[in-house]
């Protein structure tokens, strides 16, 4: 099969399931099914109970009809090969660095001496009192 070149979508927050049935080629039921085979297609809703598809929704949704059209996959296949990609991309992010302290000599989380923080505390309590 020829592999389709994704659609651009537009810049704007939310979708409506039949702007986002357009961009996927598939019918508004599909999309509905595929809510229910794919955990990571959840689209929020509004409080008229219309599905509000976010761009990140949108881009799942391509991937999923990339998948099962193109690549050929079976639902359980092309559920699997979501959730391995989504596990790499994670094992792929950056860790967060631990924040040092202002000079970068220590870690902020436990540069300051206890008494020096009890003191800080005592302080700040005071300042609270006299604002009361």
């Amino acid at each position: 099969m020829e592999q389709e070149q994704a659609p651009q979508i537009p810049d704007r927050l939310f979708f409506r399931i039949g702007d986002v049935a357009d961009l996927a080629g598939v019918e508004a039921y599909v999309l509905r099914y595929w809510e229910t085979e794919f955990p990571k297609l959840r689209p929020k809703k509004s409080s008229n109970g219309q599905r509000q598809y976010r761009r990140k929704d949108v881009e799942t949704a391509l991937e999923i009809k990339r998948l099962l059209y193109d690549e050929g996959y079976t639902i359980a296949g092309a559920r699997k090969a979501l959730t391995q990609e989504a596990k790499k991309r994670k094992r792929a992010e950056p860790k967060p660095r631990v924040q040092t302290s202002l000079f970068g000599d220590e870690p902020a989380s436990g540069g300051i001496d206890p008494k020096e923080l009890a003191a800080i505390k005592k302080e700040l309590r005071e300042i609270l009192r006299l604002l009361k």
